[in-house]
């Protein structure tokens, strides 16, 4: 059984009300936009299933669904850079979630080692597609 609510069929009580009632798709899954709750700077895209975000409002630290793995991942347990959320965000229909996060340790969140996992742009010129390495500045 759920700890979250069903969503209604009022779409005002999910937009506009004070329930937290998460959205997961049909495999179960919530997409999590993880922040530097520093510098605002976008380190991840993930997923969560329901036992992840318990556990992350549970404990305060991130935990994913690898959708790979098919496991629960907390976020930096191997590697000592945790994620300790800051504040957790819901979009208008709670079917996204922002997490804004400190990573502790030495900072990287992409497993590459990099801070970010969006470490390359994408650039179109000339009819064709490459991509760059982009600069931790400019990530």
């Amino acid at each position: 059984m759920s700890i979250f609510p069903a969503q209604p069929s009022d779409k005002k009580a999910v937009e506009e009300g004070a329930a937290f009632m998460p959205r997961f798709d049909a495999s179960g899954l919530i997409t999590a936009i993880v922040t530097d709750a520093r510098d605002g700077e976008l380190l991840m895209v993930a997923h969560m299933n329901e036992e992840a975000l318990r556990l992350t409002l549970e404990t305060g630290i991130a935990h994913y669904w690898s959708r790979s793995r098919k496991t629960l991942w907390k976020k930096g347990e191997t590697s000592g850079n945790l994620q300790s959320v800051v504040e957790l965000r819901t979009d208008c229909d709670q079917d996204a979630l922002w997490l804004k996060v400190h990573v502790a340790g030495d900072g990287p969140t992409c497993h590459t080692g990099r801070r970010s996992c969006f470490y390359r742009r994408v650039v179109s010129s000339g009819g064709k597609v490459s991509l760059t390495m982009a600069s931790d500045h400019d990530q």
